[in-house]
């Protein structure tokens, strides 16, 4: 007889771990307080469009992610596709990406630009992040490109990402992001990024459906006000007002989350989860008639413009209209994280305009911004040490975020791993 565990959170990895568990013979129920699976994943409809709340992609290198699109038969929905990369600077848009634009880069010299690339093309070849984990990003990034290549190419990445945080960043954290894209290269000069048919939602839904019909459940709009823990054992969960019982329970939600729902954790527990820092995000999605770019990241490095970049994903994915994602991150407690959507939908039609003086009100369809308050954690050297273990010391309880496959960015795959590897644990 398979085992009955709660599962919060139904985001890529809540529901890895409940696909895990039905896989595996279990009934796992998935309670998620939104009314939609997916989390930063979770799709809307967009003035007709079906599409994300937050832009995604795919990396040849993405395997936890290609592997259960096999075993749920979409693999042939999975598209390959040469992109482009761009820089916007000195009110220039330049090519980006490669050897050849990087030495056609106008605002370098040619020494600055030799260390750049050397630090880039070693970073994708180095396998052990374990020497950079206790370094500091940036006086990293320093030693191996200089003052000048830094304040050009890096510090307006790091500042309109990290603001106060800036200065206190994993180096392997870094690391493992300029590797992720330089894997998604198929050779020096051409790179090659993924999307699924229909976008994440094409899996979203199988894995639904599939957790579904092998025995699972998943509640929405079903938040878990509480985990009730006495004499150091799971008893169950908190749902409107009711206590359900459960032997086992794995959290998938934010880690700021986890004190609120859990405050008969250990009282050094608790502390390491109120430490845990995360910026947040107001990302705007515009629906426009002409394309801003023809290419699919833009970097920005410019004093009008409080952005490291944007997502221009019609330039992967083909859709009837041209979609551009513009994420203005900051720390949630950042006054600019209070404004009105409207201040935002505002810059980015300004920003657009200017990137492509051709762009007129009238290519502006639509404008929606969405915002996320947990959106991504703030790894610092170390980080990992800081964090408790998955398997809390309470009998039956396990908690992880996007926060627990550090040094890795948070990402769709990594998340999926990270899920079915704890379900497995879970269900032992």
């Amino acid at each position: 007889m398979g085992q009955r565990i709660a599962v919060l959170g139904a985001g890529p990895m809540g529901l890895a771990v409940a696909y895990q568990l039905v896989c595996d013979g279990h009934q796992p129920i998935v309670f998620e307080a939104d009314d939609r699976v997916g989390g930063m994943t979770a799709a809307f409809d967009f003035s007709g469009l079906t599409i994300e709340r937050y832009y995604h992609f795919h990396c040849i290198s993405d395997y936890a992610f290609l592997k259960v699109l096999d075993e749920l038969f979409l693999a042939e929905k999975m598209r390959w596709v040469e992109t482009k990369m761009g820089y916007w600077y000195q009110g220039q848009l330049q090519p980006w990406g490669n050897p050849i634009a990087l030495l056609r880069f106008r605002g370098l010299s040619l020494a600055a630009k030799f260390r750049y690339g050397l630090h880039a093309f070693l970073s994708t070849k180095r396998k052990d992040w374990k020497p950079l984990d206790h370094v500091e990003a940036i006086g990293w990034i320093k030693r191996w490109v200089g003052k000048e290549a830094y304040e050009v190419l890096w510090r307006r990445l790091f500042d309109y990402k990290f603001y106060d945080y800036t200065n206190n960043l994993s180096a392997a954290w870094i690391w493992s992001r300029i590797r992720r894209i330089g894997r998604s290269r198929y050779s020096l000069f051409r790179e090659k990024l993924g999307y699924l048919e229909g976008g994440s939602e094409t899996l979203l839904q199988a894995m639904r459906a599939y957790i579904e019909a092998h025995g699972g459940e998943i509640r929405l709009k079903a938040p878990v006000s509480k985990v009730v823990i006495k004499d150091g054992k799971v008893q169950g969960v908190m749902v409107a007002g009711q206590l359900e019982p459960f032997d086992k329970v794995v959290s998938t939600i934010p880690l700021p989350y986890v004190p609120r729902l859990m405050p008969e954790l250990p009282v050094d527990v608790l502390a390491k989860f109120q430490s845990v820092k995360n910026i947040a995000v107001v990302c705007v999605i515009a629906k426009l008639r002409k394309a801003v770019t023809e290419n699919f990241w833009l970097n920005t490095n410019d004093p009008a413009m409080d952005i490291p970049g944007l997502v221009e994903y019609t330039n992967l994915r083909p859709l009837e209209h041209h979609v551009v994602y513009v994420p203005f991150y900051m720390p949630g407690e950042h006054p600019k994280f209070a404004e009105p959507d409207q201040a935002f939908l505002d810059k980015v039609r300004s920003y657009l305009k200017q990137i492509n003086p051709a762009l007129d009100d009238e290519d502006f369809i639509d404008l929606h911004a969405s915002r996320y308050r947990y959106a991504q954690p703030i790894c610092d050297p170390g980080y990992l040490d800081k964090l408790p273990s998955v398997a809390l010391p309470v009998k039956g309880l396990w908690v992880a975020d996007t926060s627990y496959y550090y040094p890795e960015d948070r990402g769709i795959s990594e998340s999926i791993g990270f899920g079915r590897k704890i379900a497995r644990e879970a269900s032992a």
